[in-house]
């Protein structure tokens, strides 16, 4: 019998008691051991992170049958992985060799929407839109909107603390959480936090959750604050003749105690991307777009406040939107511009540094610096409003040597953002794919109390293992 014959064995072997302890609970639509079926579920969207093969995955419809699986999964010493939509950029979903897959997608019922409480109360299944959609036919507004938001769900936007295009006005998930309910990973169900608008009880477990990655326990409920519906925003786009005069002019309007709904920027690269892909018309002379948004109630008036800060900062053009068509017109380039930048080599490496605003510039001229470096086509997006960039490498995923600069290029980068007083991650979180980074950030005392807040939530180390650190 060959080595790969006997681990197969192995495999069925152990997956015997596994599948029969968790069919105890739940029923068997719900337990999938299919090997082609498992596979489908073993990573995210993520490039140069590695999945293992499933035992098994679950898909549960209750709290309870969430319970079970945690139960005998500590009964039998089995790692779980949670996942939603498993959109990651992180590799924060990928399977583990003999895992369980505790997918959450089924649970995706709003349960509660309360106008007077401006909260929501929901399963982590529920899609990111159709909570946003829910919501706003009773006049609300739930703001964190990752590019995915059709297809994320709540429990990965809260496992990833994930942002969005609003941040800069609105702020992030964490802002939004303001208790959960939480399956331990002995099965226990806890409560968090609270549906009140103040709450000072205690240590703040909520927040400790949301970006955890699945490794602390299981969010089965969320209780999220919402806000009234803003008025519908306006948009600007002031196009450049470099990437620092357009950093200066996100500068300028911050300084100047503005407050954009939206404020993005795109660089060259991912400009000519767009171009190519859409035919959109965007000037050759573009080097850097910047997109300003208001969702005040004389958002035309901001408008102009902002369009004469980009000229005074150098912009070329400046074209304000007169209504919410020609606005989402504007848009249509930002939404556009992850795909096009996937257009121009096939696969992407989306870096997620965040840097202080007044640093911005220096990032992007780094980034340009690595690209010529490593002869590679690297395009920077970026939430310029508080500093979150996202430079996208793109390369051949068949071409080893560009793989591997594609790679080099991709450290080089989270290098940077460090050097540059910023953060390895600003919404897409630290998964398998920045492990390494997260040591350097935090330090050794860090890294050894997160740790340490690791083993008090899950000793057995049975909760997504292998990601964060």
């Amino acid at each position: 019998m060959s080595r790969i014959e006997a681990r197969r064995d192995e495999d069925t072997v152990a997956a015997g008691p596994l599948v029969d302890g968790l069919l105890r609970g739940l029923p068997a639509e719900a337990v999938l051991t299919d090997p082609d079926v498992t596979a489908s579920y073993a990573n995210d969207m993520a490039s140069f992170c590695p999945a293992g093969s499933p035992a098994v995955v679950v898909l549960p419809r209750t709290v309870e049958q969430v319970q079970h699986v945690m139960r005998t999964a500590t009964e039998l010493r089995v790692p779980v992985v949670p996942q939603g939509a498993r959109t990651g950029l992180s590799g924060g979903a990928n399977a583990t060799d003999g895992c369980i897959v505790l997918s959450l997608t089924r649970m995706d019922r709003i349960l509660e929407i309360s106008p007077v409480d401006r909260i929501a109360v929901v399963e982590p299944g529920v899609v990111n839109a159709d909570l946003s959609r829910a919501v706003g036919e009773h006049g609300l507004y739930y703001p964190p909107d990752p590019s995915s938001w059709e297809q994320c769900t709540i429990g990965g936007n809260i496992g990833t603390a994930s942002g969005g295009l609003c941040c800069v006005k609105y702020g992030v998930t964490a802002e939004y959480v303001l208790g959960l309910d939480v399956v331990l990973a002995d099965g226990r169900l806890m409560s968090t936090g609270r549906r009140t608008a103040k709450g000072v009880a205690g240590y703040d477990l909520t927040r400790l959750f949301v970006g955890s990655e699945g490794s602390l326990g299981i969010v089965v409920r969320a209780i999220l604050a919402l806000r009234p519906k803003p008025p519908e925003q306006l948009v600007l786009a002031a196009e450049f003749s470099s990437g620092a005069a357009a950093c200066d002019a996100v500068c300028r309007i911050m300084a100047g105690g503005h407050v954009p709904s939206l404020l993005e920027l795109m660089d060259r690269t991912t400009v000519k991307a767009v171009n190519d892909l859409a035919h959109m018309g965007l000037p050759d002379s573009t080097e850097a777009l910047l997109l300003a948004a208001f969702d005040t109630t004389d958002p035309a008036a901001d408008l102009a406040a902002v369009g004469e800060l980009c000229e005074a900062a150098g912009a070329t053009q400046v074209v304000p939107a007169d209504d919410a068509a020609e606005s989402e017109m504007l848009l249509k380039a930002r939404r556009l511009s992850l795909v096009a930048l996937e257009a121009v080599k096939g696969t992407t490496m989306i870096d997620d540094v965040c840097v202080p605003r007044s640093r911005l510039g220096e990032l992007i001229d780094g980034v340009e610096r690595i690209a010529e470096k490593h002869g590679l086509t690297i395009g920077v997006v970026a939430h310029a409003g508080d500093g979150n960039t996202h430079p996208t490498v793109c390369f051949d995923a068949q071409d080893p040597e560009e793989s591997r600069r594609a790679r080099e290029s991709f450290d080089e980068i989270m290098a940077l953002g460090l050097e540059l007083g910023g953060t390895i991650t600003g919404e897409h979180g630290v998964g398998v794919l920045k492990k390494e980074w997260l040591a350097r950030e935090l330090g050794p005392v860090g890294l050894e109390m997160q740790r340490a807040v690791k083993q008090v939530f899950d000793p057995l180390n049975i909760l997504n293992p292998g990601k964060l650190f």
